[in-house]
């Protein structure tokens, strides 16, 4: 794992892209393989979201567009107006489902809150544009009917490693009050040059239009979080990202969260102590009414 106080600028493979090996560029990008336990977190966090959609009280499998993938589930609060956080799973936009994440809901859930997982096509049978339209559906459908299964307060959205890079192309959505983004991938060019562009094929205009850190600032609260012992493209896609936003003087913090990796991080938010919990409720205070 990499320590927090090695993480530097100069640790970015990047910075000598064209130099390369494609199993480097690949590395690069390699989560699952830069975590030597991830297969016994991934079985652990499945077991858990298991366990936990299988609770009363959850309302599975709304459709918000046509298709397969197109779902939500939600876990509404008691009380219809508590604020609810959205979380897009991740998976390089190619691999998992709402299904498998819905254990992030508990944190928020023991504090009251509402929370609501949407799954979209994956890539190869959808591009990347046609993905972030269809997360864009999606907050269009829980606006107009999210009151309907007991929803109606304010939406935070997050998301993790793909989820938060669409995290951060929903922040300028009209229902979303503050955003969430964890280890997320915020610039799309190096993925072109990995083995994800298999499924991906991203185009010259996606990379153009689809990365965060090439788009304006949306003026609204964004934290945005990352592992000490995440791979370094994913640290410096983070602090690139933040430095653009505070270069605009757009609200939200940078925060690296010692010692956790990766799939680690999200126990931050499973549990109702954890500090992306806190993060989620701070948020909520700075956001505009």
């Amino acid at each position: 794992m990499i320590a927090e106080e090695r993480v530097s600028e100069h640790d970015d493979p990047r910075l000598h892209w064209a130099f390369l090996s494609q199993a480097v560029r690949d590395a690069a990008y390699d989560n699952n393989g830069a975590v030597a336990n991830s297969p016994a977190l991934i079985e652990e966090r499945n077991r858990l979201s298991a366990a936990y959609r299988a609770k009363p009280g959850a309302v599975l499998d709304l459709n918000y567009a046509p298709g397969e993938r197109t779902r939500w589930d939600l876990y509404p609060a008691a009380d219809p107006n508590a604020p609810c956080l959205v979380f897009i799973h991740g998976g390089y936009w190619q691999r998992n489902s709402r299904e498998v994440f819905a254990m992030v809901a508990e944190g928020l859930a023991a504090h009251g809150w509402s929370v609501a997982l949407p799954s979209h096509t994956l890539a190869p049978d959808a591009s990347l544009t046609q993905i972030v339209g269809e997360m864009r559906a999606a907050m269009d459908w829980l606006a107009a009917h999210g009151p309907e299964h007991g929803i109606s307060g304010p939406i935070i959205v997050s998301g993790w490693s793909a989820g938060g890079h669409l995290t951060a192309m929903l922040l300028d959505h009209p229902a979303v009050k503050a955003g969430l983004a964890i280890s997320g991938v915020y610039e799309l060019a190096p993925i072109r040059d990995t083995k994800l562009n298999e499924a991906l094929k991203l185009t010259e205009d996606e990379i153009r239009t689809l990365s965060p850190l090439r788009l304006p600032v949306v003026d609204k609260p964004l934290a945005i979080v990352y592992g000490s012992a995440e791979l370094p493209a994913l640290v410096q896609d983070a602090r690139l990202f933040h430095a653009k936003r505070a270069a605009a003087h757009a609200p939200g913090p940078l925060v690296p969260i010692p010692g956790e990796d990766h799939f680690s991080i999200l126990a931050h938010l499973r549990r109702p102590d954890g500090a992306l919990v806190k993060l989620a409720r701070s948020l909520l205070e700075s956001a505009a009414p």
